[in-house]
């Protein structure tokens, strides 16, 4: 694309535009740029309430894929990308779910992660590409997240997406971005222009690691990776962990401590089994059969059975 056509289309976007309110942020002291930053920030929540009815719709498409061994696949560049990476590499520990099951792509690969890519972004093909590596098929779900809205590595992810028959969301901070309009659900969060021009690692990042909380914490939740409102799939992998793991039995059981760590022994670690054998006395195999007939559910598998009396 010729730089001044480039230049052109920059200009129409919301992210790209100048801020009215932060034009003397450079004669401005510490504590005057930090609460003008806070100032901005105050308006993204309000601006991801706007967009939750179409966030809950794609929560419901990536249960719907869950349910039938479909991934969750994150793609973008830059910022974008990194936070797609974190929020699929987060999930393995907080849900106990296989890693692969939520994948992040970012533009140039993982060394992108730490450094610039010079023009990573800029390939439609290589989007392409990254999905045709990991063998993305109709049972899957593609987000693509750019800020802009017209990254051209995200644009060919979902375009080969969508040829292939996978379900497409797009997570933009500019209205009918280009992303939007292909992407069978759109997200976009209008956050206004940045503090500092251009910075869409502000308020724009922050509006989308909000939205990507959001997918992967309610999909999770709706397949059964809670119990009231207590992670219990979690990966008892380190001491923070395990200490964790001992604290949720106790808050979803009502029993000592002491009596926690027996039970989390007896059922291998596994949190959700140990609160149920907790809460009704079953062994760790009648436990692994009830959770399997309940899909993992960890309520309905104990709801047929009398509470054990805590203490």
């Amino acid at each position: 694309m010729a730089k001044t056509t480039l230049m052109a289309e920059l200009e129409q976007l919301v992210s790209e535009a100048r801020n009215p309110d932060t034009l003397q942020i450079d004669l401005m002291s510490s504590s005057e740029i930090v609460a003008a930053m806070n100032r901005e920030d105050a308006r993204v929540a309000a601006a991801v309430h706007k967009v939750l009815p179409q966030v809950a719709a794609t929560v419901d498409r990536i249960v719907e894929a869950f349910k039938v061994g479909g991934r969750l696949v994150y793609m973008g560049a830059g910022t974008s990308g990194r936070l797609g990476v974190l929020d699929a590499s987060e999930c393995p520990p907080t849900f106990g779910v296989p890693e692969g099951m939520v994948i992040g792509l970012i533009a140039g690969g993982d060394r992108a992660l730490r450094h610039p890519i010079e023009g990573a972004e800029d390939s439609r093909e290589e989007g392409k590409r990254d999905l045709e590596k990991i063998n993305l098929t109709a049972r899957d779900v593609v987000v693509g997240i750019a800020v802009s809205g017209r990254t051209p590595y995200v644009i060919g992810g979902l375009d080969y997406a969508r040829s292939v028959g996978a379900v497409t969301a797009g997570l933009s901070c500019n209205p009918d971005s280009a992303i939007a309009r292909m992407a069978d659900i759109a997200i976009s969060p209008l956050v206004g222009p940045e503090a500092l021009t251009g910075s869409t690692r502000l308020k724009s990042g922050t509006a989308q690691k909000l939205v990507l909380n959001m997918l992967t914490t309610a999909s999770m939740i709706r397949t059964g990776k809670s119990y009231e409102n207590l992670m219990v799939d979690l990966s008892v992998s380190n001491e923070k962990l395990a200490a964790r793991a001992t604290r949720i039995l106790v808050d979803a059981t009502g029993c000592s401590a002491e009596d926690a760590e027996k039970f989390l022994v007896a059922a291998n670690n596994n949190v959700k089994l140990a609160i149920l054998m907790a809460l009704t006395g079953m062994s760790a195999a009648e436990g692994v059969t009830a959770l399997d007939n309940a899909d993992g559910f960890l309520r309905r598998a104990a709801a047929p059975q009398q509470p054990r009396a805590a203490g």
